[in-house]
């Protein structure tokens, strides 16, 4: 990978490990479903300068929306339930990292990307230590939250898989057409499941503004943005290894906002689950000529 690639997503993981403790700060203050309906809607409006809503050819417009959906509705909304019903933020975060074994697998199964037995061992041993979290005591029945962020994980390894296949499509529309096509139908869940977003909204805190604020504009708009442009250059297991890094961020950043610690059982499954993401990073670098 090129140098000022590498900066990028060393950059990007920064960001994306700060968006779990504020997204936690964030659902203590806004319902999950309306938070991600609203964290859509600045997304479409930051990118609409930029966005020319035209729809690709016959063969991408399926994929395109299959795309959106998981990206804009399914990763999003699973994202801020799990932060909600849960209590800790640290297994949350270890949770996610199920996207890169399960990215890998969707890339096998419908892009023909080549798994080594090696890193199909390696992806086996990334689930169990997602399975020895589960056991951390403090969880007790919030275990639901592990099942509901490994979900998230699975649409966010389908979208990433998606935009791989979609590297015709420029990353502007990319965004453009998750943002517009799933905001709408989450207002409408989060009015249905949630109540009135105007009664809940006003008057809104300058804190949970600027969380909004981040989670669109530096998390999708930059974050997600960049990894899609990335995309264009590298295959998807070149690019999902490197989220190894944002639990690292993420851990450190919950430390500091909630002085959470882990616990034996996560500081182990964590360990296992980044130590596999980062050891099947190693051995993409064995097949892969950057």
């Amino acid at each position: 990978m090129q140098p000022k690639h590498l900066f990028l997503i060393i950059f990007i993981m920064i960001c994306f490990g700060s968006v779990y403790p504020l997204g936690k700060l964030g659902t203590n203050n806004i319902p999950p479903i309306l938070f991600s309906s609203l964290r859509v809607l600045i997304i479409f409006i930051g990118i609409l300068p930029f966005f020319k809503i035209k729809l690709p050819s016959k063969k991408l417009i399926l994929p395109l929306l299959i795309f959106s959906i998981s990206m804009g509705i399914g990763v999003y909304v699973s994202l801020y339930i799990a932060l909600d019903i849960s209590s800790l933020v640290s297994p949350i975060i270890i949770g996610t990292q199920l996207t890169v074994p399960l990215g890998l697998i969707l890339s096998f199964i419908f892009l023909k990307e080549k798994i080594s037995i090696k890193k199909w061992f390696l992806i086996f041993f990334a689930f169990i230590g997602v399975v020895i979290v589960a056991y951390d005591p403090r969880i007790g029945d919030e275990w639901i939250a592990l099942l509901i962020i490994s979900l998230m994980a699975f649409f966010y390894a389908l979208a990433n898989m998606l935009s791989r296949a979609l590297k015709e499509v420029d990353t502007f529309s990319q965004i453009g057409w998750h943002s517009l096509i799933s905001c709408v139908p989450l207002f409408i869940i989060s009015y249905i499941i949630e109540g009135n977003p105007v009664e809940i909204l006003f008057p809104m805190s300058f804190t949970t503004f600027f969380i909004i604020l981040h989670a669109s504009i530096v998390v999708s708009l930059i974050g997600h943005g960049s990894i899609f442009y990335l995309y264009k250059f590298y295959p998807v297991v070149t690019v999902l290894p490197f989220y190894s890094l944002f639990p690292i961020f993420g851990i450190f950043f919950t430390f500091l906002i909630f002085f959470e610690l882990h616990s034996f059982f996560g500081f182990v499954g964590g360990i296992i689950v980044i130590g596999s993401v980062y050891l099947i990073y190693i051995e993409n670098k064995k097949d892969i000529k950057f």
